[in-house]
């Protein structure tokens, strides 16, 4: 039985390779990022900076990195489903080497997003630029897997735009950021925003999201709020103790606050002649387009007939119209009570009926 629901302790490609083939539809990974700093990094104050000298991000060399890269990378592509997808991020010291590597083993990469910081930490020493981006690669399991892309709820939560591949999103902080005592719990916690974004773009309600880098928790938490099953791996055990005191807390949403806009296709495919079978629109009836000054007549194979010619919804349309192409669903309308119904406003209909049907 899968551990659902559950942080690991260990190591993670021993807990991946205890996992079964194909039972995850996605992995989010934020790796150690090997920053080969040979001594901590100090503030101009004389403080020093977090997370720059932690052992689980301190390797013998890069190709110690890399080996290590690999071995996780192929026990998360074994239990990725074959429509399955990864996401990782990094920072310039190692998403070079992550995507290299990943493409090495059979991933295709989909996107490379930009998550701009809106306060990012300040190169100190004036010897830089400031990294103000850390860089997430979204790749699917192979060339021929279809993975889960919610391209109209990014663009509803866009404001009505096309979400585009730079993000702008402050750093963890404030009442989000875990504390032990006055410090900081984890020095690289990522913000729940993020999280959200990734998981509400690719992945549904009850997915299964697996995070091979648990840290403090914040893929399980954000998953646990949308509905989307996770397991989580953490090799500190502090950082699990914290990672799962924090998730117990939280609710899940509702299951009307869990709905969200996927678009015309991702919903069941319906040929016009399914509304003839079914009397939704009948043989022998006509159909206007909204000003009524064309008429076509429904054929029983599901074709309208038009003047001396015959055709599909779509060609018909066109051809009324004078143009190469146009959509048959909004241009024509059948007739109810003197009042004129988009063949669309019938196809939900027909869509409404098989969701009936399936319950």
């Amino acid at each position: 039985m899968l551990p659902v629901d559950t942080v690991i302790e260990g190591d993670c490609v021993a807990a991946m390779r205890a996992l079964p083939a194909a039972c995850a539809d996605l992995v989010f990974a934020d790796p150690p990022y090997n920053l080969q700093l040979g001594a901590g990094l100090l503030r101009p104050e004389g403080g020093a900076v977090a997370g720059v000298d932690e052992a689980w991000d301190r390797f013998d060399d890069l190709p110690s990195y890399d080996a290590f890269t690999r071995a996780w990378l192929a026990e998360a592509r074994r239990i990725l489903k074959p429509d399955g997808a990864i996401w990782v991020m990094g920072s310039y010291h190692n998403i070079f080497r992550l995507g290299a590597a990943l493409q090495d083993l059979g991933f295709w990469l989909l996107n490379d997003v930009v998550w701009r910081k809106v306060n990012p930490m300040p190169n100190f020493r004036g010897t830089r630029f400031t990294n103000a981006h850390e860089t997430l690669i979204w790749a699917a399991r192979s060339q021929a897997s279809r993975p889960t892309f919610h391209y109209h709820a990014l663009k509803e939560a866009n404001e009505g735009v096309q979400m585009r591949s730079d993000w702008l999103i402050p750093v963890c902080g404030g009442p989000e950021r875990l504390k032990e005592g006055r410090a900081k719990a984890h020095p690289t916690q990522k913000p729940e925003a993020l999280l959200h974004r990734v998981l509400l773009a690719t992945t549904s309600p009850g997915d299964l999201v697996v995070d091979p880098f648990f840290g403090t928790g914040t893929t399980g938490a954000v998953a646990r709020l949308l509905g989307r099953r996770w397991i989580g791996i953490e090799r500190e055990p502090r950082y699990v103790a914290l990672a799962r005191d924090r998730i117990v807390q939280l609710l899940p949403l509702s299951a009307a606050a869990l709905g969200f806009e996927r678009g015309t296709r991702a919903e069941p495919r319906v040929p016009f002649g399914a509304l003839v079978e079914t009397g939704l629109v009948k043989a022998g009836a006509p159909l206007f387009d909204v000003k009524r000054r064309h008429v076509a007549e429904v054929r029983v194979d599901g074709t309208l007939r038009l003047g001396a010619d015959a055709g599909s919804i779509h060609r018909m349309a066109a051809r009324a119209q004078g143009l190469s192409a146009a959509n048959g669903w909004t241009f024509w309308h059948a007739e109810e009570a003197r009042d004129l119904v988009p063949l669309d406003a019938l196809r939900g209909r027909y869509r409404a009926m098989l969701g009936t049907a399936a319950a």
